[in-house]
């Protein structure tokens, strides 16, 4: 089953009566319709026709998810959300009809349908033909809107170039928003973002500012040099969730100068070793 078809499914059961029959009318109006019109007009109903409830998927809906669209995660859509992006599937497969009235309904959107818009970013066809749409919302000052492309979206990860992905990443941390719920995150871990998130830890210690013990994930794998001072500062003067981000961090290093800082700090590694701490439930603690 498709996306589209999914979010149809769910919605038939989640939905009035009276809301189902509207979607499923309409759907086939915009599935139809030579001009965009039918679709504009849709989208702008949906407002007054379906609930702004969570989708909440179920744990088989999620797999079911994942195995239609690989990394597609709905946990965190809305019912109205689905069905925009479900009536803007509905209305063509041509990838650039489809980026063309996407931009059109983006310049009128407001923010709780530009949210479902960059969620839905992953589902569209001709998936390249949509990088400048997502970089104008990892562009916007709405944190909503930046995280609808950020967390738990694929496409970033799939799509940007490494310059754009370091930064998001980066921005990520200055709107103060978690990295964990960033797909990809440790896939596309690279020097350069290494590099840039120590300057940045730099400058918010130099200001005395706190930084964000989950910057510390994306520098892990390259911990080598002068940058295990960063982590000696971690493990010897930091508080406990920094710590505990220094060790996840270190785990991850191939340097053996990072793993013998590590082993020094060994109830710390302990706990990385056993699975009883990970970037999750620190991302969590720290909110």
């Amino acid at each position: 089953m498709n996306p589209g078809e999914l979010l149809g499914e769910w919605l038939a059961t989640r939905l009035p009566l009276d809301s189902v029959d509207w979607l499923g009318t309409v759907v086939g109006l915009v599935r139809a319709a030579p001009t965009d019109r039918p679709l504009y007009l849709a989208i702008g109903e949906v407002a007054r026709r379906v609930p702004k409830q969570p989708l909440a998927p179920t744990e088989a809906e999620l797999l079911a998810a994942a195995a239609s669209r690989p990394g597609w995660d709905p946990r965190d859509w809305t019912l109205d959300q689905a069905a925009r992006v479900r009536l803007l599937l509905a209305s063509t497969a041509d990838g650039a009809v489809l980026s063309r009235r996407l931009d059109t309904l983006c310049s009128a959107a407001d923010v709780g349908e530009l949210v479902a818009f960059y969620r839905g970013l992953p589902l569209y066809p001709d998936p390249p033909r949509h990088a400048l749409r997502a970089a104008e919302g990892v562009r916007s000052n709405m944190r909503v809107v930046f995280e609808a492309v950020a967390h738990r979206n694929p496409y970033p990860s799939e799509h940007f170039a490494e310059s754009a992905w370091n930064q998001m990443v980066l921005k990520a941390l200055f709107v103060g928003t978690r990295l964990d719920l960033i797909a990809g995150l440790d896939a596309r871990a690279n020097p350069g973002l290494a590099r840039m998130l120590s300057d940045y830890a730099h400058e918010r210690w130099a200001a005395s500012r706190p930084v964000s013990p989950e910057l510390w994930r994306c520098v892990g794998p390259f911990a080598a040099g002068s940058v295990l001072d960063d982590f000696r500062r971690l493990l010897e003067r930091g508080t406990e969730i920094e710590k505990q981000a220094a060790a996840l961090a270190l785990a991850t290093a191939e340097d053996a100068g990072a793993q013998a800082l590590l082993a020094a700090h060994a109830a710390l590694a302990e706990t990385v070793r056993t699975g009883r701490l990970d970037w999750e439930s620190l991302a969590t603690a720290g909110t």
